[in-house]
C-alpha cells in the first residue's frame, strides 16, 4: 500500500525505543531537570518532546478572504485558512508562504503576525499571518478540495474545520472593522 496523507496518524506521544540505540527507554526527571522526560539508561540520551507549530495566513483580495476547503483528515470537506505544519529547516514566514501556495496556489504578500494560539490539548502552537493576494488565481493542491475568496457574509461558519480558524477569523473581521490589527496571543482550553 503506498503511503498517503489521506490517512492521518499522530504520532504518538510515548516513546518506547532510544532512536541512537535502540533499547528502550523509561520515564523519569534528568539530572538538573524539573520535568519527566524519555530516558535511555543504555546510552544516556534524553528524548525532548516539543509542541509541534502550525503556520498559515489570512490571505485577503478586495477585501474577500481566501478559504480552503480540507481534502484530507482530520475534518475532511471543511473550511480553513491555508496552513499547516511547519518543516524543519524553515521559517514561520517561509512556512505560512509555503503552506498558502500548497493548499491554494495563492501568490501573496506576507503581512505582520497576527494570530498565536497555544493549543496544549494537542501539544501544538498555531501562528497566523496577515497576508495581501497579488490575485485572484488560485490552482489547489492536493491538500484542498477547493479553494474561494468569502465575503465577510458569505463565511461558512457552521463548516470550520477547527476552533483556532474560527477564532482567527473573528479576530480579523473584529480588527478590520476598527481599521487597525492587533496581535492577538492566547491558549484555547482543555477539553
Amino acid at each position: 500500500m503506498e503511503p498517503s496523507t489521506a490517512f492521518y496518524h499522530p504520532a504518538s506521544a510515548e516513546l518506547r525505543f532510544c532512536s541512537h540505540c535502540g533499547h528502550g527507554l523509561s520515564r523519569d526527571i534528568p539530572p538538573d531537570d524539573n520535568r519527566a522526560r524519555y530516558l535511555c539508561h543504555h546510552c544516556g540520551s534524553v528524548h525532548y518532546q516539543n509542541p509541534l507549530m502550525v503556520v498559515g495566513t489570512i490571505p485577503v483580495w478586495q477585501n474577500r478572504i481566501l478559504l480552503c476547503r480540507r481534502a484530507i483528515e482530520p475534518r475532511y470537506n471543511t473550511w480553513t485558512l491555508p496552513a499547516g505544519f511547519m518543516e524543519l529547516d524553515e521559517s514561520t514566514a517561509q512556512g505560512a508562504l509555503r503552506e498558502t501556495r500548497e493548499e491554494s496556489g495563492a501568490r501573496i504578500e506576507l503581512g505582520a503576525l497576527f494570530t498565536v494560539i497555544d493549543v496544549p490539548e494537542v501539544n501544538q502552537v498555531h501562528f497566523y499571518f496577515l497576508a495581501e493576494a497579488l490575485g485572484p488565481d488560485l490552482d489547489p493542491g492536493p491538500e484542498s478540495l477547493e479553494a474561494r475568496f468569502y465575503d465577510e457574509s458569505e463565511i461558512p461558519w457552521d463548516n470550520m474545520s477547527f476552533q483556532t480558524v474560527s477564532t482567527t477569523l473573528r479576530h480579523f473581521l473584529e480588527d478590520r472593522r476598527k481599521g487597525h490589527f492587533d496581535v492577538h496571543h492566547y491558549a484555547l482550553p482543555r477539553h
